[in-house]
C-alpha cells in the first residue's frame, strides 16, 4: 500500500457534485428503521450491567452493603479492580493546570450525584437494575461546592487530596495598551467610556436521541477484545482504554462504532464505564454490555457551558469598541474529563471572544472551579457560545447607551476583508471572509421582509437582534500544541481503494454521527475520480478497518476528513494514468478524465480496467509501478492554524408582557463556510445547531438544590425545544473559500448552535427596551422577564 502526499487539483471532470444538493445516503436505513445501535447488537451470553451511583453530591464512602438476594460475585466494587484499570488522569500541558485522578469507581469519597460506585451484572438488565436497587451506600454528606463564584472568590476545603484548592486553572492576559485605555477612560478623554455586565450561562447537557453505550467482549478467533462503544473517535478512545488497563495492548484491543444516535461533543472523551467493561470483558472472557438510560445521562455524562461573566467594553461617541475587559468563571464539575479537562469552557470562551471584531486591547481572566456536579465537557460550540454571548451582548449595551442602530455598531467595529488574513489580539489566524458583507446581507434581509412594529394586541412587544459568530474549525498541530493540548488533532487519514469493477471503497478515520460523511466524502470523490456516486462506498468506525484518524469533533471532518479524501483520490488518479499512458501510449498529462474513464488521441480505458491491469493484468503493469490501487493519504494542513467560517444571526422575537413568555417569530442565518460540499447537509447543520442554542436561550438548565442535588433529571424538568418552538430557518450562504484547504472548504458544524442565545437576547432587550428590562442571563425565562417588567412600571 502506497502512503502518499499528492497534492489535489482539477482533473478535467465535469460533474460538478461540489455544492450539489445531494440527499444523505445515510438515511434510507434509518427511516426504514434498519439502522444498529449498541443496543441493538445480538450476543450470546452477554452480562448486562447496572451501575450503583451517588445520591449524595459530597461525602465519605464508609461502606456498601450488598443485599442478601444480590450474588456477590456479580457485582464488583474499587477495590476489585485495583491493579487491573487506573483512575483516569486527564492532563493540559499549560502552567496552572491542576488536575486530580478521575476514579474509574469512587473509593474513598463521592463528589457528584451519580458518580459510579458500583457495577452489577446479570442475565438482563432489569435483572441488574434490581440488583442494583439492593445496594445501599454508606455515606457520610460532607458540604458540597456548588457555586463556582463563589468558591473563586471565598475558597474553601479543596474537594481533592492532592490539590490545595479547587481551581482547576486560571489563565490570565493584557494584550495592546489596556491600561492606557483604562487610564484614559477614567479620565474621560477623548469621550472615552466604560459599560460592564454581569452575565451568566446555565449548565446544559447535549441530550443525544441515543445515550452512551458500550459492549465489550473477547473475540475466539483472534483473542483480541472487541469493544463496540457508541463515541466519536474511536482510534483515540482505544489508545486510551490500552493506556488505562495495564498490560492491554493496542494490537488487542479493536474498537467498533456501529450507528450513533448523536454525540454533540457528549461522546468524545474517555468515560470509566468504557474502561471498566473492557476490564471486566478480560477478566470474566464474556461479553458485557451497559446502555446509558436516560436519568445517567442527566447525572452522569459530561454537562457543559455554566458561565458567570464579568465583562466591559470601553468605547467612545462614534461606537468605536477600542478594548474589552473579561473574566469568565466556569463550573468545571467534580473531576477533569479527558481529554477535554474543565478548563475547556473558560480558556475557550476567552480565546475567541474578540470574534469579528477589529479589537487590539484586551485582558481576560479564564476561571474553573471544581465543584460537586457532573464533570464538564465538550457540547456542540465548546466555550463559543458563552464568548459570543458575553462580547454580542456588550455591542448591543454599548449600541443602546448611545442610542445607536446595533447594525451599525458592528460595521464600525467589524475587521475589514482588507485585513485578512487577520491575526486576532489573542493569536487566532484567521484565513479569510468579509464580515461587513453578512452583517449587510443580514440587515437588508431583515428590512425587507421583517417589522417591528407593534401588533395589534397591545400586549405583546416585537424586538430584533443580532449576533455575530466566527468559528474555528479544522485546526492543526499548530493550534492545539498552542493550547496545552496532550493530544494534537494534527492530521487526518483516509483509504481509497479501486477495485476491479470500477467501484471505490473508502476508509477514513473520522467517525460520522449524523452528519453525513458518506454523502459529503463520497461527492469529494466522485468529483476527483469521475466515478459515480453510487458506485463510491465510505466506511468507518473500525480501527481494524480504518486508517488511525482522530475522530470527529471540532468541526474539522470536512477539512481535515475531506482533504485526506482529495489527496488519496487525487493520487489514485495519478496512478491511473501512468497506468493508462502505459498502456495507451499518451503522455499522463494528455489523457482527459471522464465517465469513469481515461480517454487520449489513441483510445481509452475506464478505471475498472486499470485496476484490473493492477491486479490480475499486471503483465501489462510497468515494473516501475506497484500493484494494486490502494492508497492511503494523510492531510496535514500547510497552514495548522484553522479555517474560519462566520455568520450571522438575527432572530425577531415576540414578548408576551403580561405572562413574559417570549416567542421567536423569525430567524434568519447568513453564513459563509467557504466552498460548501453539500447545501443540504450544510443547512442540515445549521438548523440542527440553531435548535439547540435556540433550547440554550429560552429553555434548558441544569438545576441543582442546596445538597447538591440535580432537580431536573428528566425531560418533564429539563424542557427542550420541540418542532413548536423552532422557527421556520431562512438561510442565505456567502462563499469566501479559505485559501488552506481542499476547494477552499471551511468547518461549520458548530457554528449553527453557537449564536442563538446572543442574538435571541438581544431581540427581547429590543422588544422591552422601554422599561430597560435586563436579558443578562441564559436561560432567558418568563418570570425572570416579567418580574422586572412589573417592578419596572412600579417606578415609572
Amino acid at each position: 500500500m502506497d502512503s502518499v502526499d499528492a497534492p489535489v487539483r482539477d482533473t478535467g471532470m465535469t460533474q460538478g457534485l461540489i455544492g450539489a444538493r445531494v440527499p444523505r445516503r445515510e438515511d434510507a436505513r434509518h427511516l426504514a428503521g434498519a439502522a444498529a445501535f449498541i443496543a441493538d447488537i445480538a450476543v450470546r451470553d452477554c452480562l448486562e450491567i447496572a451501575f450503583v451511583r451517588s445520591p449524595v453530591a459530597h461525602g465519605v464512602l464508609k461502606g456498601v452493603r450488598i443485599g442478601e438476594d444480590v450474588p456477590p460475585q456479580n457485582v464488583r466494587l474499587a477495590r476489585h479492580f485495583e491493579g487491573r484499570a487506573l483512575p483516569i488522569k486527564a492532563e493540559l500541558l499549560r502552567e496552572g493546570f491542576h488536575g486530580a485522578p478521575y476514579p474509574l469507581l469512587a473509593t474513598d469519597k463521592v463528589r457528584f450525584v451519580g458518580e459510579p460506585v458500583a457495577l452489577v451484572m446479570a442475565p438482563t438488565r432489569a435483572q441488574a437494575e434490581r440488583w442494583a436497587e439492593s445496594i445501599e451506600l454508606d455515606i457520610e454528606p460532607l458540604p458540597p461546592v456548588l457555586q463556582a463564584r463563589t468558591e473563586w472568590e471565598k475558597p474553601g476545603a479543596p474537594l481533592h487530596e492532592n490539590l490545595d484548592s479547587n481551581l482547576i486553572m486560571r489563565a490570565a492576559r493584557t494584550i495592546g495598551d489596556f491600561d492606557a485605555i483604562e487610564a484614559a477612560t477614567a479620565r474621560g478623554d477623548a469621550g472615552l467610556r466604560r459599560v460592564c455586565r454581569r452575565f451568566t450561562m446555565e449548565r446544559v447537557l447535549a441530550s443525544p436521541l441515543e445515550g452512551r453505550g458500550c459492549l465489550a467482549q473477547r473475540d475466539k478467533a483472534s483473542g483480541a477484545l472487541h469493544v463496540h462503544l457508541s463515541t466519536q473517535r474511536p482510534h483515540l478512545i482505544r489508545s486510551f482504554i490500552a493506556q488505562q488497563i495495564p498490560g492491554l495492548r493496542e494490537s488487542d484491543l479493536r474498537v467498533i462504532v456501529p450507528d450513533v444516535g448523536g454525540g454533540f461533543g457528549a461522546k468524545s472523551n474517555l468515560y470509566p464505564e468504557e474502561v471498566l467493561l473492557t476490564a471486566l470483558a478480560m477478566e470474566l472472557d464474556r461479553p458485557v454490555r451497559w446502555i446509558e438510560d436516560r436519568y445517567e445521562h442527566f447525572v452522569a455524562s459530561n454537562h457543559s457551558r455554566q458561565h458567570d461573566q464579568d465583562i466591559a467594553a470601553y468605547f467612545d461617541d462614534s461606537g468605536r469598541i477600542h478594548a474589552i475587559d473579561a473574566t469568565f468563571i466556569v463550573d468545571g464539575g467534580a473531576y477533569c474529563a479527558k481529554t477535554s479537562t474543565g478548563a475547556i469552557e473558560a480558556n475557550m470562551a476567552a480565546n475567541v471572544m474578540l470574534g469579528p471584531y477589529d479589537i487590539r486591547n484586551y485582558r481576560y481572566q479564564a476561571i474553573s472551579i471544581y465543584t460537586n456536579k457532573s464533570p464538564v465537557g465538550p457540547y456542540r460550540g465548546v466555550g463559543r457560545p458563552g464568548g459570543c454571548f458575553a462580547m454580542e451582548r456588550i455591542v448591543d449595551e454599548v449600541a443602546h447607551i448611545l442610542d445607536m442602530d446595533p447594525v451599525e455598531v458592528r460595521r464600525r467595529n467589524l475587521i475589514p476583508s482588507s485585513k485578512m488574513p487577520y491575526v486576532t489580539a489573542t493569536g487566532l489566524a484567521y484565513d479569510s471572509g468579509d464580515y461587513r458583507q453578512a452583517v449587510d446581507e443580514a440587515a437588508a434581509h431583515v428590512r425587507a421582509n421583517w417589522t417591528d412594529s407593534p401588533p395589534s394586541d397591545t400586549r405583546k412587544r416585537i424586538g430584533t437582534g443580532y449576533a455575530v459568530l466566527v468559528e474555528q474549525a479544522g485546526h492543526g498541530s499548530e493550534e492545539w500544541f498552542r493550547r496545552g493540548s496532550p493530544t494534537v488533532y494534527g492530521h487526518e487519514a483516509a483509504r481509497v481503494g479501486l477495485n476491479g469493477d470500477g467501484t471505490l471503497e473508502i476508509d477514513v478515520g473520522t467517525l460520522a454521527h449524523g452528519q453525513g460523511h458518506a454523502t459529503s466524502y463520497a461527492q469529494i470523490a466522485a468529483q476527483i475520480t469521475a466515478i459515480a456516486l453510487a458506485d463510491i462506498r465510505v466506511r468507518q468506525g473500525d480501527t481494524a478497518a480504518t486508517p488511525y484518524g482522530m475522530g470527529t469533533v471540532a468541526s474539522r471532518s470536512i477539512v481535515m476528513g475531506g482533504g485526506a479524501v482529495a489527496q488519496a483520490c487525487a493520487a489514485l488518479i495519478d496512478k491511473a494514468r501512468r497506468i493508462a499512458s502505459a498502456n495507451l501510449g499518451d503522455a499522463a498529462g494528455a489523457l482527459q478524465l471522464r465517465d469513469g474513464a481515461l480517454h487520449g488521441a489513441h483510445g481509452s480505458l475506464t478505471l475498472a480496467e486499470i485496476a484490473r491491469i493492477s491486479t490480475v493484468q499486471i503483465h501489462k503493469l510497468p515494473k516501475d509501478i506497484e500493484p494494486g490501487m490502494s492508497l492511503q493519504a494523510f492531510y496535514r494542513p500547510s497552514v495548522e492554524t484553522g479555517t474560519f467560517s462566520y455568520a450571522v444571526h438575527a432572530a425577531r422575537v415576540e414578548v408576551d408582557i403580561d405572562t413574559g413568555f417570549a416567542r421567536i417569530l423569525d430567524y434568519l442565518v447568513v453564513e459563509d463556510c467557504g466552498t460548501v460540499v453539500n447545501p443540504l447537509i450544510a443547512d442540515g447543520q445549521v438548523i440542527g445547531g440553531v435548535a439547540q442554542g435556540i433550547g440554550q436561550a429560552l429553555y434548558e438548565a441544569m438545576r441543582y438544590n442546596a445538597d447538591g442535588q440535580p432537580q431536573t433529571v428528566t425531560f418533564g424538568d429539563y424542557l427542550v425545544p420541540s418542532a413548536l418552538e423552532v422557527p421556520r430557518i431562512e438561510i442565505i450562504h456567502l462563499c469566501t473559500p479559505s485559501p488552506f484547504s481542499a476547494f477552499g472548504v471551511k468547518g461549520m458544524g458548530e457554528g449553527g448552535s453557537v449564536p442563538p442565545p446572543a442574538a435571541i437576547a438581544n431581540a427581547i432587550r429590543a422588544a422591552l427596551r422601554e422599561r430597560d428590562v435586563a436579558v443578562d442571563r441564559t436561560p432567558i425565562e418568563p418570570d425572570y422577564l416579567l418580574a422586572q417588567w412589573l417592578a419596572a412600571g412600579e417606578k415609572q
